[in-house]
C-alpha cells in the first residue's frame, strides 16, 4: 500500500512537472528560445491565487481566473522585455535576461507578500482518499492534477494541429521568411507562446498550493526540475515532456518513499545525467536533421 500511494502522489507531482515543461516546450517549438522564468510564473500563480482567495476573500473561480489572466500577461512581459529585444539581434542574451526577471519578480514577491510560508485551503486537499476502509495516503487533488496536465497537453495539441493560431506557430518554426511572407504575425505569434507558457506553469501553482506552502521562492526548485524535465523527454515533443513528467514525479516518489528524502535530488539528477548521456535528444525526442 505504501508503494501505490508513493506512486500516486508521484503521479500528481509528476503532473505538475509536465504541464511546466510544456511551457517550455511551446517557447522552444515556436521561437527556438525558453522562459527560464518559469519557476516564478508557477509561483505568480499560487501567490496570486492565495492573494484573492484569502487576503480579499473572492471565490475560488473568479480568483484563480484572474490569476491565470495575469499569469499570462507576465509571459507577454516576459517576452517583450527580456527575449525579444535580443533575439532580434541574435544574441543569446535572452537567456540571462529571463532568469534576472525572474529573480526580480520573486524578490517583488518576497516583499510585498512576506517570507512567512502561507497555506491555501482546498476541499480536495483535507482528507486522503481511502478504498474499502484502507487509506490511500493521497488526496483527490493529486489524482485531479494528472488529469488536468494530460487534458491541458491534449488541448495543446489540438491548437497546433486543427487552429489558425496553432498552424501559424507551427509555420513559424518550420521557415520564418516564409511565414513573414505568407503575412503571418511572427511577432504575435511568439508572445503568444510566451503568454501560453506562462499560463500552464500558473496552472501547475494554482494546482500545487494546496499541496505545499504557498511562498516567494517555492518556484525556483520546481522550474529548475521541469527545465529538466522538458530536456529529458524532448523539449520538442508535446507529449513526450508531459510523460517524462509523470516518470520523474513517480521516480521522485519511490526514491523519497524507499531511500528518504535525503536522496531524492541526488539519485534523480544523477538518473536524468546518464539517461541524457545514452539519449542526447531526451527519451521522446528526435536528433534534428540540418541542412548542409
Amino acid at each position: 500500500m505504501q508503494l501505490i500511494s508513493a506512486l500516486l502522489a508521484g503521479l500528481g507531482l509528476g503532473s505538475m512537472y509536465g504541464l511546466m515543461a510544456l511551457g517550455f516546450h511551446v517557447t522552444y517549438a515556436v521561437s527556438g528560445t525558453v522562459n527560464f522564468a518559469q519557476g516564478s510564473s508557477m509561483m505568480l500563480g499560487a501567490v496570486l491565487t492565495f492573494t484573492f482567495a484569502q487576503t480579499f476573500g473572492w471565490p475560488m473561480l473568479p480568483a484563480v481566473l484572474l490569476a491565470l489572466a495575469l499569469c499570462a500577461l507576465y509571459g507577454l512581459l516576459v517576452e517583450v522585455a527580456a527575449v525579444r529585444p535580443f533575439a532580434n539581434r541574435g544574441s543569446n542574451a535572452w537567456l540571462i535576461a529571463t532568469v534576472a526577471l525572474g529573480i526580480v519578480l520573486d524578490n517583488v514577491v518576497l516583499f510585498t507578500f512576506g517570507k512567512e510560508p502561507r497555506s491555501l485551503p482546498s476541499p480536495l486537499a483535507v482528507m486522503p482518499m481511502s478504498v474499502g476502509g484502507v487509506g490511500l495516503g493521497v488526496y483527490p487533488l493529486q489524482l485531479l492534477i494528472p488529469l488536468v496536465g494530460l487534458a491541458l497537453a491534449a488541448v495543446l495539441h489540438a491548437v497546433q494541429r486543427r487552429t489558425r493560431w496553432g498552424v501559424a506557430m507551427l509555420a513559424v518554426v518550420q521557415n520564418r521568411d516564409a511565414s513573414r511572407l505568407m503575412g503571418i504575425p511572427i511577432k504575435r505569434v511568439v508572445a503568444l507562446a510566451f503568454a501560453m507558457s506562462a499560463l500552464f506553469a500558473g496552472v501547475a501553482g494554482v494546482l500545487i498550493a494546496p499541496l505545499f506552502n504557498v511562498n516567494a521562492d517555492m518556484g525556483t526548485l520546481f522550474g529548475l526540475k521541469a527545465f529538466a524535465v522538458a530536456i529529458l523527454g524532448g523539449i520538442g515533443s508535446a507529449w513526450g515532456v508531459m510523460l517524462a513528467g509523470l516518470l520523474f514525479g513517480m521516480l521522485e516518489a519511490l526514491i523519497t518513499s524507499t531511500l528518504g528524502s535525503g536522496y531524492t535530488q541526488i539519485v534523480s539528477f544523477s538518473l536524468v545525467i546518464v539517461v541524457l548521456a545514452l539519449r542526447p535528444n531526451g527519451l521522446f525526442g528526435r536528433a534534428e536533421v540540418k541542412k548542409v
